[in-house]
């Protein structure tokens, strides 16, 4: 059975967003699924990883057309070299009002057309009868919904993230037509699609109050998680955080209490070690330089993935953070399944009742502490420096094979078979 992916980001796409449909595309093959992928010919990706175009698997078919993205105006100009402040780029400011209001559902807008004109003749020709799209950016949901219209086809639209939910929306200052506008095109997409897919509980939850069929599917973990030769861990009491780090997730709280704990404790302010591997925020480096942090402090900057395993698997503490925003129980972040398979213990800030609490519980990998919960984080701190000065600060996650890449493409392939049966 072949099956057409539609996707926006691919290698050498970098990031956490080209991760998910990598890997399911890397096995679908073993659950007797051929997958086609459609993706962009130029895109103008922020951040790029070579090492993954190693994982596409041989003999797949990989179609491509151009994109025009007004951003090469408006936003930035791709250049050959690596680009940072990506989490500096939903700031609001003229520029979100524009990205927010005229280019709705995103920039990607103008790829629509001349996708479907192509997949419509290629859908034809090679008697495809199901079609994926994953998003964001959602416009990879307009393509499939417009094919879906023109064919008999089964499809299966896949939300990585929310859509006129999504958390930074708010920094685009939507006029009330865009925001209709953007709501009018996510029900749409929901109610036409034969299959959501989602990557949380409590997502599905808010999906299924428009689709007809919601399934999650969790991001995961793959092999070369696992593979890689032991690391010693880092000397210093490090504390590591591994992804893109936007001002939302900054954590104000956090820096504060190890402020206070450097000020009376030396040898604590000695030992610590904060590592940033990724994209941080401006915002976030103001918060570490007012607490007096910046001697403790390790910008990294981004790195490609195997990479970051290493940093995760080296690390006293894992850090995790959760974008301190409304309806944040649903996000669980791609770093999270990494950081499982690290057996390092996971300090992280997000909400106790959430998804990322339950995964936490449930493997035994850390501990979620609400945002504003002083108190606690404080004294959880202390004891992961007390068990790191005793040689006693290890964890044994379990439960965690469940979230392999494998087992999740498994999931995706009875989902795909089930439309067909």
């Amino acid at each position: 059975m072949k099956v057409l992916i539609i996707t926006y980001y691919w290698p050498p796409a970098g990031g956490s967003g080209v991760q998910r449909w990598l890997k399911f595309v890397k096995y679908l093959q073993e659950f007797s699924i051929e997958p086609v992928v459609y993706t962009v010919d130029n895109a103008n990706y922020l951040k790029e990883d070579n090492s993954l175009e190693k994982e596409i698997p041989d003999h797949i078919k990989i179609l491509k057309q151009p994109i025009w993205e007004p951003t090469d105006l408006l936003f930035w100009k791709k250049k050959k070299t690596s680009k940072s402040g990506i989490s500096n780029l939903s700031k609001g400011g003229i520029l979100s009002f524009i990205r927010g209001n005229f280019f709705i559902p995103d920039p990607k807008i103008f790829w629509i057309k001349p996708s479907v004109n192509f997949l419509q003749k290629y859908i034809k020709e090679n008697n495809i009868k199901t079609i994926i799209s994953t998003g964001p950016p959602h416009s990879m949901h307009l393509i499939a919904y417009k094919l879906k219209q023109k064919n008999n086809l089964k499809w299966i639209a896949d939300f990585r993230d929310p859509w006129s939910d999504l958390y930074y929306h708010k920094d685009f200052n939507q006029l009330s037509f865009a925001k209709k506008r953007n709501k009018k095109l996510e029900n749409i997409v929901l109610q036409n699609a034969d299959c959501v897919l989602t990557v949380s509980n409590t997502l599905k939850k808010a999906l299924s109050k428009h689709a007809k069929r919601v399934e999650v599917i969790t991001n995961g973990f793959d092999d070369e998680v696992e593979s890689l030769k032991p690391i010693l861990l880092d000397t210093e009491f490090s504390i590591s955080y591994v992804g893109l780090l936007p001002q939302q997730s900054n954590p104000k709280v956090f820096f504060n209490i190890l402020c206070e704990i450097c000020s009376k404790n030396t040898t604590f302010k000695n030992d610590l070690k904060l590592n940033f591997i990724g994209d941080i925020s401006d915002e976030v480096k103001t918060e570490i330089r007012k607490n007096n942090l910046i001697e403790n402090s390790c910008f990294v900057g981004y790195v490609h993935h195997q990479k970051a395993i290493e940093y995760q698997k080296k690390a006293q503490v894992l850090l995790l953070l959760i974008p301190n925003v409304k309806k944040s129980e649903g996000i669980l972040t791609g770093k999270l399944f990494e950081y499982l398979t690290a057996n390092r213990p996971i300090l992280a800030l997000a909400p106790t009742q959430g998804d990322l609490s339950k995964v936490l519980e449930d493997t035994n990998s850390g501990v979620v502490i609400n945002f504003d919960d002083k108190e606690k984080l404080k004294t959880k701190i202390l004891e992961l420096y007390q068990q790191y000065k005793e040689e006693n600060l290890v964890v044994k996650s379990t439960n965690i094979q469940q979230f392999h890449r494998k087992e999740l493409t498994k999931k995706l392939a009875n989902i795909i078979k089930s439309l067909h049966s």
